[in-house]
């Protein structure tokens, strides 16, 4: 492997033109700039330098690392300055875990003011359920999460890690117009016995929330199609094959033919960020001003929640 700080003698030796004005660019003596030389040529088996009068001037082989020398030594400055400005600067990788319906609703917006005000920032999105997401958080594969909370079962986060909710807003059972319920000002979940519904696949919040909610109201939900999309859930109301619980983010885009009916009891979703305060970069710092916005000015007419921080 060949020496960095040989490497570094040979780039001097190319921008200063000798071994002398090399050496004390460098701030060692002329000899030990030899030895680094030679020891260099040794490393890569090939002769570097050639006698040019008084001084020396590169071979052929020579120029041609000196010009990868250049290309390193460039390249190590660049990340020393970047090391020294991540207290302040924001830049380098931002890792994203989120689930699908926060991935739609709260970051295009907010990435792309993010990358237009932060060019050198470089953010990647991952979706997944919380189950899975929490984890890589806690691993360090993962910077910030978007995850959701319903009220009939609130997740408790572990130890080290902060949330800040972003939108607070109501879940509805969507029924087909045509259904005999779908007149109701209010749906009890207890009149929905024998029902079959659409959820999310198993472990998914959502699904969880409904199982709990029917069962508390006793009844044992008849879980016929296991969809990980609200939109398409949606989809098989309209054509009154199912009922689906969607949080209120969902409704926009329903079909014709579904309507919403706020239940009994209530139920809500909180969509919430969620990091790790002692690995808090700039670039998470950004991002959760960013999402605060993207929540206020896009989700406003969803009912949005405080944004408030708590350390769990």
């Amino acid at each position: 492997m060949i020496n960095l700080e040989r490497l570094r003698a040979l780039a001097a030796v190319d921008t200063h033109g000798s071994i002398a004005r090399a050496a004390q660019a460098l701030h060692i003596t002329p000899s030990g700039m030899s030895q680094q030389l030679s020891k260099l040529e040794r490393e890569c088996g090939h002769r570097l330098t050639e006698p040019e009068g008084r001084s020396v001037r590169l071979t052929h082989a020579g120029r041609v690392l000196a010009d990868h020398a250049a290309a390193v030594m460039s390249q190590l400055a660049a990340a020393e300055d970047d090391l020294a400005a991540l207290d302040d600067e924001v830049l380098g990788p931002l890792r994203i875990g989120a689930i699908g319906s926060a991935i739609r609703t709260l970051l295009p917006a907010t990435l792309a003011a993010l990358t237009t005000r932060h060019p050198r920032l470089a953010p990647t999105v991952r979706d997944g359920e919380v189950a899975e997401l929490l984890p890589a958080l806690l691993r360090g594969d993962l910077d910030l999460l978007l995850i959701e909370n319903w009220s009939n079962r609130p997740r408790h986060l572990p130890e080290g890690v902060a949330v800040r909710t972003l939108v607070t807003e109501e879940a509805q059972v969507a029924l087909q117009e045509a259904h005999p319920l779908g007149d109701r000002p209010i749906l009890r979940l207890a009149d929905l016995d024998g029902m079959p519904w659409a959820a999310c696949p198993p472990g998914a919040e959502p699904r969880e929330a409904l199982v709990q909610a029917l069962r508390t109201c006793g009844v044992e939900p008849a879980l016929r199609y296991s969809i990980s999309d609200h939109a398409t859930q949606l989809t098989l109301v309209a054509a009154g094959l199912t009922a689906a619980l969607v949080p209120a983010a969902a409704c926009r885009h329903a079909p014709p033919g579904v309507r919403f009916l706020p239940t009994d009891p209530p139920l809500r979703r909180e969509v919430q960020a969620a990091w790790r305060p002692r690995t808090e970069t700039p670039p998470v710092r950004v991002c959760l001003d960013a999402l605060t916005h993207a929540s206020t000015t896009r989700l406003g007419d969803l009912g949005v929640g405080d944004a408030a921080e708590s350390a769990m």
